[in-house]
């Protein structure tokens, strides 16, 4: 038990110092492959859900499961609202800007 809570404490200053080392133009990059991979997060509750006998560890696992499901789904989800900022416009939108931008000139 001790074991399992110094690896956790060495992974969480280890984690902290890699991700504030990032620069800001790479976060969305890493992000969408660091979701990714957390989908394992979610495998690994699943384990402890199903591994463990008792009533409190099953609760706890279903705890972890969701709360690694919230991570994952919200990260896709950010992930995919900052990608499409960065999507051209249609052709339309940018013939309505355009008159807009003109009758409000005028």
């Amino acid at each position: 038990m001790l074991d399992n809570l110094i690896i956790f404490v060495l992974a969480a200053f280890v984690g902290f110092e890699v991700i504030s080392k990032v620069p800001q133009t790479l976060h969305t990059p890493l992000m969408s492959g660091s979701n990714a991979i957390s989908g394992i997060t979610i495998v690994g509750a699943l384990v402890v859900a199903g591994m463990i006998g008792g009533t409190w560890s099953k609760w706890l696992g279903l705890l972890a499961l969701i709360a690694a499901t919230i991570n994952v789904v919200g990260g896709f989800l950010v992930t995919d609202r900052m990608l499409q900022m960065f999507k051209a416009r249609q052709p339309e939108q940018k013939a309505q800007a355009s008159e807009k931008q003109a009758a409000s000139v005028a």
